[in-house]
């Protein structure tokens, strides 16, 4: 069966890895696809032809930017290059010219390539083959769909292994921007949820309601990485709805948990006006990877491990009286129809009265702090239910529901 032909841009600094970038080229066009190779170098002059030079990648950009990219400061000159090649292929897939990206680096040309395809939408096929590929990412992936591969060895020059990793890499690029997602034919308005282990009852006891009223909702688990997507899909104007159920990163944000989603979590929605339906679902916790992990000021504390590689910790008094101040500021800036539920029989599995980390003493102070500080238009329900109860998911399906139906009408009127 034939196929559809794909330019597959090659992000690299040709300066230092022309010969890589040649290679690559070479596979994608053995794949019957097209290679677009653009030049991120910062240093010395490219070693091999570029389709879109350096000099090419920054003549549309600002002096400044300019500027600071033909500085002899590496760490600014590889900033600069980052945002050029961000503008670079951001205007190049809008214009259809690029269907999937691919890029090589060390740690300098990782964080480069993966600024400028993290400006990509989902979707677009993006493939980075870095030295760095096999440590904690998360700094350079972001809340994008971003595929790290392992370069196993540097960079620096063809070798028997390199030359395996890259053809495998640019394999998996094409065969990414060949593979077209199929027509589905009923596309429903979206409805982002967020869940944790400790939630999921609830998440799924709501969503099924949802999906009945004629929704599509895409679940995001609360591990910091899906609390900044789901805010991104929010901030992008995808969304018709917001189930909030798990605010849980917010208390490793707080608490310097590995989970956190970063101060902005919280914010999309309301600065939108999307209708939303926000529980503290999970604030009860906080996250740390093995026992031995967690800082020595938190030894005393209460925990409960949740798997061998993850520590839950209890919040106590006053970090729910902070969390209540910190979730009553996000929220009393919504532009939208918002409804705060809170479940007064613990917000999570363990926080109910038999588990673990019941402490009705923590969970009232979130639960009074909050209320204290939020606005009057939004309307607050509180349910004698845990979080995970029928009744409780139930209550936020049909808030939420009513909350859309809200916005409806206004923007009918």
């Amino acid at each position: 069966m034939s196929r559809q032909s794909k330019t597959i841009a090659i992000l690299a600094t040709l300066d230092t890895k022309g010969a890589e970038a040649a290679f690559l080229a070479e596979q994608i066009v053995a794949r019957d696809h097209r290679p677009l190779t653009i030049d991120v170098g910062t240093t010395a002059a490219a070693t091999s032809t570029a389709d879109v030079p350096r000099a090419d990648l920054l003549k549309n950009m600002d002096a400044a930017l300019v500027q600071q990219a033909n500085s002899s400061d590496r760490g600014a000159a590889v900033a600069a290059m980052g945002e050029a090649a961000a503008h670079a292929l951001v205007e190049l897939h809008a214009a259809g010219k690029v269907n999937a990206v691919i890029a090589i680096g060390g740690s300098g040309g990782t964080s480069l390539a993966c600024r400028a395809m993290r400006a990509l939408p989902l979707g677009v096929p993006k493939v980075m083959v870095s030295t760095v590929a096999s440590g904690d990412v998360s700094g350079f992936v972001g809340p994008k769909d971003i595929v790290m591969m392992p370069a196993i060895v540097d960079l620096a020059g063809l070798n028997r292994i390199s030359r395996g990793v890259l053809s495998r890499a640019a394999g998996a690029a094409c065969g990414m921007a060949e593979s077209e997602p199929p027509e589905n034919g009923e596309d429903r308005p979206i409805i982002v949820a967020s869940m944790f282990g400790n939630t999921t009852p609830c998440v799924e006891g709501a969503r099924r309601i949802l999906e009945d009223a004629g929704y599509e909702v895409l679940v995001f688990h609360a591990t910091g990485s899906g609390g900044r997507t789901m805010e991104e899909l929010i901030g992008a104007g995808l969304v018709a709805g917001v189930l909030d159920i798990t605010t849980t990163e917010w208390a490793d944000e707080l608490c310097g948990g590995v989970m956190s989603a970063g101060p902005t979590r919280l914010e999309a929605a309301a600065r939108r006006g999307v209708p939303a339906v926000v529980a503290p679902g999970c604030l009860d916790m906080v996250n740390f990877w093995a026992p031995e992990t967690v800082p020595e000021r938190y030894r005393s504390r209460t925990f409960y491990q949740h798997n061998p590689n993850v520590t839950l910790m209890r919040t106590d008094v006053a970090e729910n009286l902070r969390l209540g101040e910190i979730l009553a500021e996000k929220l009393n800036s919504s532009q939208g129809p918002l409804t705060v539920l809170l479940p007064l029989q613990g917000m999570s599995m363990i926080g109910k009265p038999d588990g673990p980390f019941h402490s009705p003493a923590a969970d009232q102070a979130l639960f009074t702090s909050l209320k204290e500080r939020l606005g009057e238009g939004i309307e607050v329900l509180e349910l004698d239910a845990n979080i995970n109860d029928a009744a409780f998911a139930e209550r936020c399906a049909r808030a939420l529901l009513k909350n859309i139906n809200k916005r409806n009408v206004v923007q009918a009127g």
